[in-house]
């Protein structure tokens, strides 16, 4: 019997020698799975906390310590559908924009996408329609989403304009991108890669390029310009507002000069789960991403004591913009949103395409903004 014992003991014995190394070895290879995990529900916790727009969960930290193959530049996300003409989201997804295979070779072809990960790209170009809600302007249109009466914001819109660019060499505009890594569906094609992520750290292939596209007009036309291009979206997305504020201020304190800021982004339009939406307009021949402004009103909660000055800025680029290339706009969103409007008197934002369209459109969208703007602020010297 004890002989019996003894036996069943070294049996024992020897099933956890060869168990534990086992336990320890799946231990350690399922770590970056729940590292993963953790980040993944961190993420998810930071949209859900979103303000903002409609809420992504965002499937991924902008974070390469998640990528097995070091691929930081691709990040994933997924999306709740917006309603067609979104607002600018805390959220707002984006694709790696890179137009060639062989500037990056991971990147699928269309042909190389299979049937049932293909989603469908609907190609829109938004206007105003016969409701109550959309104000002429002396071109395009302002979409009153407040509790305003339309008679109330015309007033306002019927004060002169306060703001005044001077004849300077310092610098009067400041471009920031609180989503710096927003970007672009990489290819021309009538579907989408639903795998895909919408978001790139590389600056060559994200937002910070329209950014380059507006400043390069500015210049031309002797106006001075600061382009901002911190990832203030990257690695922790939540928060992404309060940074920028930050960036802001301080370069309003360094250049007292700066009147106008304006943060550019790059909208998400998603009606339906398989369904992305490109706003596009064609303008010369060729076709651009539209742009929609986005300008704050305030309710008593938004401490935006300058909306009405941000409002006239925001209706003479607009008009200026729709007046020069026709079809170019997407009605102003007048909302009650913040988005930093409240640090100057002339602080918009500015969604240029959604991620059905290429930054190419989107590009070129930067350049025809960026002579509309230098037209805009010259004529305040006049």
């Amino acid at each position: 019997m004890g002989r019996r014992r003894n036996r069943l003991q070294v049996k024992k014995a020897l099933s956890l020698m060869l168990i534990l190394p086992l336990a320890a070895w799946g231990l350690f290879k399922c770590m970056p799975l729940l590292t993963n995990l953790a980040a993944r529900a961190a993420m998810l916790s930071a949209a859900m906390n979103m303000p903002e727009g409609s809420i992504a969960m965002l499937e991924q930290r902008f974070n390469s310590e998640l990528f097995e193959n070091g691929e930081k530049n691709n990040v994933i996300v997924s999306e709740a559908p917006p309603p067609v003409s979104s607002s600018e989201p805390e959220s707002s997804s984006s694709q790696s924009g890179i137009d060639s295979e062989e500037e990056n070779p991971s990147l699928p072809t269309p042909e190389d996408i299979p049937a049932e990960y293909r989603g469908t790209i609907r190609e829109l170009q938004y206007g105003a329609d016969s409701s109550q809600i959309y104000i002429p302007l002396k071109a395009g249109y302002l979409k009153n989403s407040t509790k305003l009466d339309n008679a109330d914001v015309q007033k306002e819109l019927n004060k002169p304009l306060e703001m005044k660019l001077k004849q300077t060499d310092e610098p009067q505009v400041l471009i920031v991108h609180t989503h710096a890594t927003e970007s672009y569906e990489p290819y021309p094609v009538g579907f989408y890669d639903k795998r895909g992520t919408w978001r790139t750290t590389d600056n060559a292939y994200n937002i910070v390029q329209v950014g380059n596209r507006i400043a390069e007009q500015l210049e031309e036309a002797g106006i001075g310009v600061i382009h901002d291009a911190t990832q203030h979206d990257y690695p922790s997305y939540n928060g992404s507002y309060e940074r920028s504020a930050e960036t802001i201020k301080g370069y309003l304190k360094q250049y007292p000069s700066i009147k106008v800021v304006l943060d550019v982004h790059r909208d998400a339009i998603q009606p339906e789960d398989d369904v992305i939406v490109k706003a596009t307009a064609e303008i010369d021949g060729k076709k651009a991403a539209q742009v929609m402004i986005i300008t704050g009103s305030e309710d008593g909660t938004m401490g935006v004591p300058n909306w009405s000055s941000n409002l006239r800025f925001a209706a003479a680029l607009q008009s200026s913009a729709e007046g020069m290339y026709e079809g170019l706009m997407r009605p102003i969103f007048f909302c009650y949103r913040k988005y930093n409007m409240d640090l100057t008197k002339g602080s918009i934002l500015l969604e240029f395409g959604s991620h059905g369209n290429t930054l190419e459109e989107a590009e070129y969208s930067g350049e025809l903004i960026g002579k509309a703007l230098a037209k805009t602020l010259n004529d305040t010297k006049k």
